[in-house]
């Protein structure tokens, strides 16, 4: 995904000046001129049986341009080792090299991108071996090495009557353990499910055709995979084990809200109770916030105090478990969130109180040679705000830009650092906004399909992500070397965005919900971006764009 960051126009003054004395210093003349840099990317892939991760969420691949990778999942309807791939499709009509280990038939595979098979002549096959990650070269002036790694999920539901935790399964020696609880009778046990070889196989005998089924001895099943005739033997064992009818759990909390999650006996029902520590009565989770399936359990707080100290309790049969608490994360405010704070570092705006860091921009590397792209203004909601304009460095754009991070020189380019430590969930980043669109009429060089844009209105683009990344993202700027920010990372936990290409001549209140992907995982830091033009980072925009920030917050509800 192309982002919108500032550039650092002064590097194209730089290498004017370098060829001119290069020409004055020398009469030879060396036809030795680059090739463009044109990037080789996958866009989207698609394969038969394929399905969300076992976390949920979205069925699509998920796509790094970054890292150029590709991660996906399939269900237990496919064989791994001949998987055909439906859809692939490509940036600046690449070359598309496939890995010949892994493909059934290297002649016959496309060596082009292809939205699906009914692109493809009859005699082309797509079939290949993802056993194991597969790669890719994307080649177009230069070669780009791609991973496509598919992950088979085999989801082997067993359920017996009176269970105690889930099923150990152990995949390797094709032996299954599942408890009961001791007034259970193993010679005659009702079986709810039993799939041994997921969903699409089948199992042979099938203990859930019977009224009860006798395993007071270990029994042999025969397990047949979706996508093959051959069976496997599997032996289950199942024992008895003295229940309590407590359940167990645990919590992850966030600002507001908390998800607990917990095994529970087959059959029964848990009652969650919680309360602050100062409060001596006990409040009841409705029954529309705690789920059962077979012996798992979920339950979610809502409505809860950020930074506060909860206990909770969960009963079953009127017998409650033991005590246990949960903290509430801090609902942390956004630093200099209003732009009130600047100071000067010599001719260079910097959005902070002196001594930090929080905010960055790209006037570093542009306020020597051209302006300022990112100033204080009075024109605001309340006392100072933010004004990011898209400027004209001679023969490029330089875009008006704001981000939570740091920018750094590398000769004549910039290394941007993309996030600053943050441990906490926000629900919403909200602002205000006033923007001035002009008509995009400046292209870089080498942006392959980004070229039709010249004409077409300028957009302004303010995102936020979390990451749970060990460190914050390097951007590089130099097309050589392009690195951008790639919102559909693995490490991105939560993201948002608002794109617009109309003028307002006030203020508007703007909202952005951060989507989280994954519920269970911390972040480590906030990455917030804001630029005049949305394909700054390419060098596309138009000259005057200009974007007008205020009272940018963090939501927590």
């Amino acid at each position: 995904m192309r982002k919108s960051i500032g550039q650092w126009t002064f590097a194209v003054l730089l290498r004017c000046m370098a060829l001119g004395v290069l020409f004055l210093s020398s009469c030879k003349i060396d036809n030795d001129i680059p090739y463009p840099i044109v990037y080789g990317n996958i866009t989207a892939l698609e394969v038969e049986g394929q399905r969300a991760g076992e976390d949920g969420g979205n069925v699509q691949a998920t796509i790094s341009e970054q890292n150029r990778t590709v991660t996906l999942y399939v269900d237990d309807s496919v064989d791994l080792s001949e998987l055909r791939i439906t859809r692939l499709t490509v940036s600046n009509e690449a070359e598309l090299i496939p890995d010949s280990a892994a493909c059934r038939d290297y002649a016959r595979f496309p060596r082009s991108g292809f939205a699906s098979l009914d692109d493809l002549p009859l005699s082309m096959d797509t079939r290949m071996d993802f056993t194991q990650p597969v790669h890719f070269t994307l080649r177009t002036y230069q070669d780009y090495d791609w991973t496509v790694t598919v992950e088979q999920i085999i989801d082997r539901q067993i359920m017996l009557q009176n269970q105690i935790g889930n099923p150990i399964i152990d995949t390797n020696t094709r032996t299954v353990i599942i408890y009961v609880d001791s007034e259970q009778p193993l010679n005659a046990i009702k079986v709810t499910s039993f799939n041994l070889a997921g969903a699409h196989g089948t199992v042979a005998p099938d203990p859930t055709e019977f009224d009860t089924f006798d395993f007071s001895s270990p029994v042999d099943f025969y397990a047949t995979y979706g996508w093959e005739e051959v069976s496997y033997r599997w032996r289950v064992y199942v024992y008895h084990q003295e229940s309590s009818g407590a359940a167990t759990g645990d919590v992850f909390a966030r600002v507001t809200t908390a998800s607990l999650n917990g095994s529970i006996q087959n059959g029964k029902t848990p009652v969650v109770e919680y309360k602050t520590q100062s409060e001596s009565t006990w409040t009841e989770l409705s029954s529309s916030a705690v789920t059962v399936r077979g012996t798992s359990y979920a339950a979610e707080f809502s409505g809860l105090s950020a930074g506060t100290t909860y206990q909770y309790r969960v009963s079953v049969d009127g017998v409650a478990g033991a005590e246990q608490s949960f903290t509430t994360a801090p609902a942390t405010p956004l630093e200099n969130g209003g732009f009130e704070n600047w100071y000067m570092d010599g001719k260079v705006y910097i959005p902070n109180v002196s001594g930090s860091s929080f905010w960055g921009s790209g006037n570093p590397g542009a306020a020597q040679f051209l302006s300022n792209l990112t100033t204080p203004t009075s024109d605001a909601v309340s006392g100072q705000a933010a004004l990011l304009e898209s400027k004209d460095a001679v023969i490029k754009l330089g875009a008006g830009n704001i981000f939570t991070g740091d920018f750094a020189l590398d000769g004549t380019n910039g290394i941007l650092h993309f996030g600053q430590p943050f441990t906490t969930f926000p629900t919403a980043l909200r602002f205000y906004y006033k923007y001035t669109s002009t008509t995009i009429n400046k292209i870089g060089n080498s942006v392959g399909e980004l070229e039709n844009l010249r004409g077409r209105p300028d957009s302004c683009h303010v995102y936020i992500a979390l990451s749970d990344k060990s460190e914050p993202y390097e951007i590089r700027t130099a097309p050589s070397k392009r690195q951008m920010f790639d919102k559909n990372d693995a490490n991105i936990i939560a993201y948002g965005e608002f794109i617009s290409a109309q003028t307002t001549s006030s203020y508007q209140q703007i909202t952005i919900p951060l989507e989280y992907r994954a519920n269970n995982r911390t972040p480590r830091y906030i990455v917030i971006v804001a630029s005049a033009s949305k394909y700054g980072d390419y060098f596309i925009g138009g000259v005057g764009s200009t974007l007008w920030l205020d009272e940018m917050e963090l939501v927590y509800e």
